[in-house]
């Protein structure tokens, strides 16, 4: 790190030091905080069987509503949609609005971004 310290006229002690840097070691303080929740419990995170069984799942919605211990039929219900339109949204055959993918979210208690699985 190339960093250069100095006193101001007022004592104070300050230190300048290359901006890539400082982004890099703000990058690495948000990861220190986000394990430090985790590890407290203040911020969920999955088991090696529940990693296992997202990497394995179709889909991240399909990971979310077992998880949830929904069959689709029952999910399908509670947001208002036809098992098998759930079925072909869950293995990525429709898109679904995106007031579906909300009140999935919501049932699901999850962000909506955790179910979209980010392929293009």
């Amino acid at each position: 790190m190339s960093v250069h310290y100095f006193t101001t006229p007022k004592g104070e002690e300050m230190a300048i030091l290359p901006r890539a840097e400082l982004e890099e070691l703000r990058d690495m303080a948000a990861r220190t905080r986000e394990v430090a929740d985790y590890r407290a419990g203040r911020a969920p995170g999955f088991s090696p069987d529940e990693a296992l069984a997202y990497a394995s799942a179709a889909s991240p919605l399909a990971f979310f509503r077992k998880r949830a211990g929904l069959t689709q039929g029952q999910l399908a219900d509670k947001v208002g949609v036809a098992q098998g339109y759930l079925s072909d949204v869950e293995n990525g055959k429709r898109d679904g609005p995106v007031a579906l993918w909300l009140k999935l979210a919501g049932v699901l208690e999850v962000p909506v971004n955790l179910l979209a699985d980010g392929e293009e």
